[in-house]
């Protein structure tokens, strides 16, 4: 089974592509729209900007593509910065707007006795331990690395949140379309678990 990771001049690609060959499936990083829209799942990585990252994206008319993808029913998974893209907008040096597949915006975090970037461990806490995505896992700890976090407009598209002086939003979820803040490629033993439960849906397989 193949798994598109989209290739638009910026992100962590070959380190997500290692991890899903490691769980026996095939990572195709691609900018080539025909490979995107066969593939059984479409990842999208990030890292950097917001603002660059979205110049990017619709430079290479990437944009158009992962709409196609959101909107074929096929499951698409945002990491990191490929998780903010989904939204709204991000307020990442200036408003940019986002590809608007999941309602909400990219805010900076605000004054406290933390240090920004959030960069490190924290533990995950489940908002919907039922999901398909998280489904029996136990409350462990991911790696995150970044600056801006997530607001979701709709508290129902909150899968998972950690505690970083306030909640912050660590994956979400709705239809089709799902997103983590963190690197689950580089979270140990449940990142790759996350990993083999969002590539699980890809396939229609069970995993429990």
């Amino acid at each position: 089974m193949a798994i598109a990771i989209v290739d638009y001049g910026i992100g962590n690609l070959h380190s997500v592509s290692k991890a899903i060959e490691r769980l026996g499936y095939e990572g195709i990083v691609t900018g080539d729209r025909d490979e995107i829209l066969n593939a059984e799942g479409v990842i999208l990585p990030g890292v950097g900007a917001f603002g660059d990252a979205m110049n990017h994206i619709r430079e290479g008319g990437m944009d158009h593509v992962v709409l196609e993808v959101a909107n074929s029913g096929k499951p698409l998974l945002g990491i990191c910065l490929g998780m903010q893209l989904l939204f709204t907008e991000g307020e990442e040096h200036g408003i940019h707007q986002g590809l608007n597949i999941l309602p909400g915006k990219v805010v900076k975090f605000e004054d406290g006795d933390y240090k920004i970037p959030h960069m490190g461990w924290n533990r995950l806490e489940y908002k919907q331990p039922d999901h398909p995505l998280v489904r029996d896992l136990y409350n462990g700890h991911v790696y995150f690395v970044h600056s801006y976090h997530v607001k979701p407009d709709h508290a129902d598209d909150l899968i998972a949140v950690c505690d970083y002086g306030q909640p912050v939003t660590a994956i979400v979820g709705r239809d089709n379309v799902y997103g983590m803040q963190f690197h689950p490629e580089k979270s140990g033993e449940l990142g790759t678990l996350l990993l083999r439960n969002f590539l699980a849906l890809c396939t229609g397989e069970r995993t429990n």
